[in-house]
């Protein structure tokens, strides 16, 4: 005799996974930039990139530094 295999199916749940409207979510409306606007955008947005990546390469300066006079103790013993 074969064994019987009972089918069960997938093993994902038949649930739907919809999601459920509980409230009226609120946006704020849509508003046009002009291009003025886009391009001031654009220059804060760099502006802020710049700062954080000077603060970044002043650490690796940093740690370069305390590296090298490491480097120069090893030498040296």
């Amino acid at each position: 005799m074969t064994p019987k295999h009972t089918d069960q199916g997938s093993s994902r749940s038949s649930i739907a996974t919809a999601p459920v409207p509980t409230a009226q979510a609120v946006r704020k409306p849509w508003k046009k930039k002009t291009p003025v606007d886009v391009v001031l955008d654009q220059i804060n947005r760099l502006r802020d990139d710049v700062l954080e990546k000077e603060e970044e390469l002043k650490l690796a300066k940093r740690q370069l530094q305390k590296l090298e006079e490491a480097k120069k103790v090893l030498e040296a013993t």
